[in-house]
């Protein structure tokens, strides 16, 4: 291409334009006057393409090119700081190098843009969530503490039960409340952290006997696979690891479907620098399409179901956060009919 960008290209190109241009009504009033000498005509136009050439130089140099030179120092000063200012002002396409840098702050910019969009979003959805997961407990409270002061006070049967059902519902939203906090402070990193070693074994059958008797309940079968050893041991903060397995196992039996032989199983794999830890259930299963969203907080699949089998809704959330907080990975995979499994690694010792 001609034109490559710096001040001596595009002077020399508009240099021959003009040039070209002169020399074409050179010759339109040569064919009407043909007295006048050709060499004259052509040192005439040579003499025009010198001086546009220095005249079109100088004044694109010192007041186009420089002007642009500052936008370009100052375009890069937002972005880069002072760092490598002497190679970028001795570029010699300017232009192209604005227009690059110009775009590519455009195409941040959308970026930006479509994630503010996405976390509005997010937000309100969040909002919503959290107002609809209140409004229950809430207006629960509200229609027991009414129907005590229309005369159920009174009533020993009646008082009795409506304030151990309010009772219930102020423990929902202090667990509530709870939860979110623990969420907040893993997101923000305010959350204290005890990495020490253990053996995730161990825990995890410590886990399993506190939910021995909720399981045999609903006839649950709990089983543990120990297929790579018997000390199993990892780096991780064991209170925090303590309430992932609780959170997966207490999800696994609370959405168990009624089925023949109900089973729940924790298997262990080695994975060369880590453990992964899996919880197996045959329950009825997630759609694949909602696995995406398992860890979102107050994401139910079953809304109904959910809200009669308890619970605040970020139990998944507050795990999927812990499991983040130690570098580490889960992942959830399901099968309509046949079950769901929830795996998650920690770093092994």
């Amino acid at each position: 291409m001609f034109y490559s960008g710096n001040p001596k290209s595009l002077s020399l190109l508009i240099s021959i334009l003009i040039t070209i241009l002169i020399l074409a009504l050179g010759l339109l009033w040569w064919q009407v006057f043909p007295q006048i000498n050709t060499w004259s005509i052509i040192i005439f136009s040579a003499i025009i393409f010198i001086s546009i050439y220095f005249i079109s130089f100088e004044i694109i140099e010192r007041f186009i090119y420089k002007k642009i030179k500052i936008i370009y120092k100052n375009i890069h000063n937002l972005k880069l700081g002072n760092q490598s200012m002497s190679k970028i002002i001795d570029k010699n396409d300017v232009i192209e190098s604005v227009n690059k840098d110009v775009m590519e702050w455009a195409d941040n910019q959308n970026k930006e843009i479509s994630a503010l969009k996405t976390n509005a979003k997010f937000r309100r959805e969040f909002i919503g969530n959290l107002s609809h997961e209140l409004r229950t407990p809430i207006f629960n409270i509200q229609g027991y503490i009414l129907t005590l002061l229309d005369g159920g006070l009174y009533d020993k049967k009646i008082n009795q039960k409506y304030l151990e059902r309010s009772a219930k519902s102020v423990d929902r939203i202090i667990a509530m409340i709870d939860d979110l906090d623990i969420i907040s402070k893993l997101e923000s990193g305010n959350l204290e952290m005890k990495f020490v070693e253990f053996n995730i074994d161990e825990l995890t059958e410590e886990v399993l006997e506190f939910f021995e008797l909720k399981a045999e309940a609903r006839n649950i079968k709990l089983t543990l696979s120990k297929n790579i050893g018997s000390q199993i041991k990892v780096y991780a903060d064991k209170d925090k690891i303590r309430q992932v397995l609780i959170n997966l196992i207490d999800n696994a039996i609370k959405y168990m479907i009624e089925r023949a032989k109900p089973h729940i199983k924790i298997s262990f794999f080695d994975m060369d620098e880590n453990i992964l830890v899996e919880v197996t259930d045959n329950g009825g299963g997630i759609p694949e399409k909602y696995l995406p969203r398992l860890f979102e907080r107050f994401f139910r699949v079953d809304k109904d179901r959910s809200r009669q089998t308890g619970g605040t809704g970020l139990g998944l959330a507050i795990v999927k956060h812990i499991i983040d907080s130690h570098n580490q990975t889960i992942i959830a995979r399901s099968t309509l009919g046949v079950g769901t499994t929830f795996g998650f690694t920690l770093k092994k010792i």
